[in-house]
């Protein structure tokens, strides 16, 4: 009851003029920085940072959540439209949603986008109001050993479950760990994997710098390959009563996008995980729990939903640790509590007694950006479908500059630049070889994490393996991974049992 009251009273605040107008404004503001490649939730948080000076501390963490909502539904707009994830957030969703364009299904792609994130935005809202404290608890518990083994779960997905060819699935992984791995060592600082020398190279692949060349270029090579030039993908019309059938046929879709929402929010309370790793995680289950594994990479709309269900889930969640225990869970989140920590407000646990206006307020706020981002998002379609109405011939070239804008906007450095051509003509002849990319791009987002995770866990345990397999947690999630890794030899002995014995005579 106490909960409830503190909620209507945070309606109060989120719903007086000034902070309404903030949510709105940022709703649309991060709608369209979303979209832009290579901006994101994180560049356009902080660009806009100085503004939120001009209001009181509350108004401007409205402002900015609003702005971070915004961004995640955004991000899936040039995934869908162009081929090039907006941000990092959204790369799963290009995975589906740039074949159901192709396809003339832009604006089922579109509804069905704006949709999840809002089953997966309203859903981690709810659970944030009702199990703060004690889902805090949960993410304390997860240290190194658990994060580890959490990360394997995920590869192991891809490999038990994912129905693509398990060898070049494992290649896929490979490389991509590899690519994770250039730079400095984490606990060293020597430098490892450094091509010739390039100086470019010590700070790392950017993850968007590649997603944007396999993704944006890559694709685009393909296209102009397989359709020799003659690509027409102005298929695609709005109707009220197209997205009405849409909406309708998303109830086929309501496990996922559930499934997406409560994998998505878990995943964004862990500190540092953020919502990438939730959407492809996300991704990766939604394509072992379907009965037409081979349909995903080729327009299924569960390839969809689950990856913007699980982002914006993960939006909501990452701010759960950053509120009551201070650690920011994704980088959006850590420019949010710089903010805070400015304007004078502490977070923690004591944040939720000593501010208790400010917590609701942006809980209510939080409704709020989510139930105008898909009004807005869903008003704003057909504006979205003028863009594939354009002939392929202007098309190609304003996806190429964008690619390089996104490439180059990250890190201002014009070796990314290059890279991200290079990685383009690498996902071009991915694609043309038949190799699955999802992986890869999933190894690129963990392999970080779970380099971290592992040698912070055999320190602990002084270069013992044990830790894993003996915690209660990381032990239980380690005996599903290995089962999944295995699934295919499984899978493999008992077709040829079945075989072996339909031939023994009777």
């Amino acid at each position: 009851m106490e909960i409830a009251t503190l909620l209507l009273d945070g309606f109060f605040l989120a719903f007086e003029p000034l902070n309404l107008l903030l949510i709105i404004g940022g709703v649309v503001l991060g709608l369209f920085i979303g979209a832009m490649p290579g901006l994101g939730s994180v560049n356009g948080v902080a660009i806009l940072l100085p503004m939120t000076y001009l209001v009181p501390p509350t108004s401007a963490v409205i402002f900015l959540g609003a702005i971070y909502y915004g961004a995640m539904y955004g991000g899936a707009i040039s995934s869908i439209m162009l081929g090039i994830p907006g941000a990092s957030t959204a790369v799963a969703t290009t995975f589906d949603g740039r074949p159901m364009a192709l396809k003339g299904e832009a604006d089922k792609a579109l509804v069905a986008a704006a949709t999840a994130s809002f089953v997966g935005g309203s859903i981690s809202v709810v659970l944030f109001t009702l199990f703060a404290p004690p889902l805090a608890d949960v993410a304390l518990a997860f240290s190194a050993p658990e994060e580890f083994a959490l990360m394997l779960l995920a590869f192991a997905t891809f490999v038990g479950l994912g129905g693509d060819d398990i060898p070049k699935t494992f290649f896929s992984i490979f490389i991509g760990l590899v690519f994770s791995a250039v730079g400095l060592d984490i606990i060293s600082g020597e430098p490892r994997l450094i091509f010739m020398d390039l100086p470019g190279f010590f700070h790392g692949i950017n993850f968007l710098v590649l997603a944007i060349g396999i993704y944006g270029i890559g694709e685009m090579l393909w296209t102009i390959e397989t359709t020799k030039g003659k690509v027409k993908i102005s298929q695609a019309h709005i109707t009220v009563q197209r997205i009405l059938d849409t909406l309708i046929s998303l109830k086929n879709g309501i496990k996922v996008m559930i499934m997406g929402s409560f994998l998505g929010y878990f995943v964004g309370i862990l500190p540092a995980a953020g919502a990438t790793p939730g959407a492809l995680m996300a991704y990766g289950v939604a394509k072992g729990m379907s009965k037409d594994p081979e349909s995903f990479g080729k327009g299924n709309t569960n390839g969809v939903l689950a990856p913007e269900a699980a982002n914006n889930a993960a939006s909501t969640g990452s701010m759960l640790p950053m509120l009551t225990l201070g650690i920011p869970g994704s980088p959006t989140t850590a420019i949010l509590l710089g903010g805070m920590v400015i304007w004078g407000l502490d977070p923690g646990p004591m944040l939720f007694v000593e501010h208790k206006e400010f917590v609701w307020g942006l809980i209510a706020s939080l409704y709020a950006a989510n139930f105008f981002a898909v009004i807005i998002n869903l008003a704003f379609i057909p504006a979205f479908l003028w863009v594939l109405r354009m002939p392929f011939t202007i098309l190609a070239p304003i996806i190429f500059v964008l690619c390089i804008i996104g490439g180059y906007a990250p890190t201002q450095d014009m070796h990314d630049v290059w890279l991200m051509l290079v990685f383009g003509i690498v996902g071009y002849l991915m694609r043309k070889l038949d190799y699955p990319m999802a992986p890869a791009v999933l190894a690129i987002v963990l392999g970080p994490l779970a380099e971290t995770s592992m040698r912070q866990s055999l320190l602990m345990s002084s270069g013992s393996f044990e830790i894993f397999f003996f915690r209660p947690i990381s032990g239980s999630i380690m005996a599903i991974a290995i089962t999944l890794l295995f699934m295919p030899l499984i899978n493999s002995f008992n077709k040829t049992m079945r075989r072996e014995i339909s031939s023994w005579p009777l």
